[in-house]
């Protein structure tokens, strides 16, 4: 991680609970800016672009407007395996 204070790359869920999108984030140490790569889970929008950083961090797609906001990585986890557990039942 030298160079950098935040890195995350992650997989989003669009509405109907599907893996259609993902997010990279960068934060490097010298900077208050992060470099953002995502693909919008709802319209397949893709971009790269610069936002400062700042917790909680969010972006809004351009073309459709949706705010994607990284939420702590431990309630990812708990996320996943409640949809693990639903699908279970099903």
């Amino acid at each position: 991680m030298g160079n950098f204070k935040y890195i995350t790359n992650r997989t989003l869920f669009n509405d109907a609970g599907e893996k259609k999108g993902n997010i990279a984030v960068l934060v490097r140490k010298d900077s208050d800016d992060a470099d953002v790569k995502y693909r919008c889970p709802e319209c397949g929008f893709s971009e790269q672009t610069k936002k400062p950083w700042k917790k909680p961090f969010s972006v809004k797609c351009e073309k459709c407007g949706l705010l994607i906001r990284l939420s702590k990585l431990k309630d990812d986890i708990k996320r996943e395996k409640n949809r693990e557990k639903k699908k279970a039942r099903e």
